[in-house]
């Protein structure tokens, strides 16, 4: 099953390439990648080279390198890019994994000046790292970033930046993350004191209820985290998340098209749309995350069995486009922006990417199937 997905992601991905050379998707528009929708804002040109090195790492197949370092070079300049929060989507997809195969320094070099770059987005008021939005505005989406500052600072010994990268988190522990496990996509500071304001959303239904793709974010982003400095408090946090995505997506159904597999906002009492696909695949990554780092085994198994409950679902013809002639994406049924009616119901690059990244990981292991 999982062999025969990622083996349609190879050949999905590889018609995008030659049909569209140099062209980094978002979101399909029925089915198509190449349109004129709205992208919102330039966050997601590192998944395409993301797979092309897990292809590669995982093929040994010299094409897939050749594409994977071409499409790593059209981004490089983003490493002094600070009108976005996303340069760890961008770097750590493909750079850093560049640089893991080879240990060039001139290949780190980039990672770490990406890393530089994004601090640069610290609010001394408040303690968090801005979103592209406005100086007031942190997203929970940039826990899956500021790794690359911790990063960063590891590599370089710089202690600023490793204070930056902690205080961000544990601000956004403090303000985005409720007792429940549930989360905000958005919280906005007094600029001027540094108050927490209130919690906000851009994707979401309301600024109290909890977008699904925000929730795995954190559950990833927490959990990467901990994987990075080994403190204990963003474990937690993770693990907290983790809680609520498994108490609220349907684990307990069973159902063959929605077992994990989460709505664009758990509290939105329309649901337009009844699944993202793109945030399932997030969290598969981020239950991996904790299989890892648990010791308790009986917590690890569960984590490890909810990520390839999640990817089971995903491999079945509902989500995977391999029985539907003429769709260019991997999964169907993600979500880009339901608010803005953005790659609705479509594939978008993020689900794709962290797809295949679970993947990779689960076929690494010995229950390959």
């Amino acid at each position: 099953m999982f062999q025969y997905a990622f083996d349609f992601a190879q050949s999905q991905v590889r018609h995008l390439i030659q049909s569209h050379p140099d062209f980094f998707p978002v979101y399909t528009a029925g089915g198509r990648w190449k349109h004129g929708g709205e992208a919102w804002t330039n966050w997601c040109e590192g998944f395409l080279g993301g797979m092309l090195w897990i292809f590669h790492l995982r093929t040994g197949d010299l094409w897939w390198r050749e594409q994977a370092e071409h499409y790593s070079r059209l981004i490089e300049h983003r490493q002094h890019d600070r009108t976005v929060h996303d340069l760890g989507f961008l770097f750590w997809s493909t750079w850093k994994r560049w640089y893991d195969l080879t240990g060039d320094p001139a290949v780190n070099q980039v990672v770490i000046s990406a890393g530089k770059t994004l601090s640069l987005r610290f609010k001394e008021n408040g303690a968090y790292l801005r979103s592209f939005m406005a100086d007031d505005s942190l997203f929970i989406d940039i826990m899956m970033n500021v790794g690359i500052i911790f990063y960063a600072a590891q590599q370089t010994g710089d202690a600023q930046l490793l204070e930056i990268a902690h205080r961000h988190c544990r601000t956004t522990r403090k303000y985005m993350v409720r007792g429940d496990g549930g989360t905000a996509h958005e919280g906005i500071f007094n600029l001027d004191s540094g108050e927490f304001l209130r919690q906000s959303t851009q994707q979401g239904w309301r600024g109290d209820s909890t977008w699904a793709r925000g929730l795995a974010w954190a559950i990833y982003g927490f959990s990467h985290v901990y994987q990075l400095t080994g403190a204990l408090e963003y474990l937690e946090t993770a693990r907290l998340c983790a809680g609520y995505y498994l108490l609220h997506t349907g684990f307990s159904l069973g159902s063959p098209a929605g077992a994990g597999i989460p709505p664009n906002d758990y509290d939105d009492p329309r649901q337009p749309v009844p699944y993202d696909s793109s945030a399932a695949a997030i969290a598969a990554g981020g239950f991996l995350n904790l299989s890892e780092a648990v010791q308790d085994i009986i917590y690890a198994a569960a984590y490890r069995q909810a990520a390839f409950a999640i990817l089971e679902t995903l491999c079945e013809p509902h989500y995977l486009a391999s029985d539907t002639p003429g769709w260019e994406g991997i999964l169907k049924h993600g979500i880009y922006h339901q608010v803005k009616s953005l790659g609705v119901d479509e594939s978008v690059m993020w689900g794709d990417y962290f797809f295949v990244e679970a993947l990779d990981r689960v076929m690494t292991g010995s229950e390959v199937q």
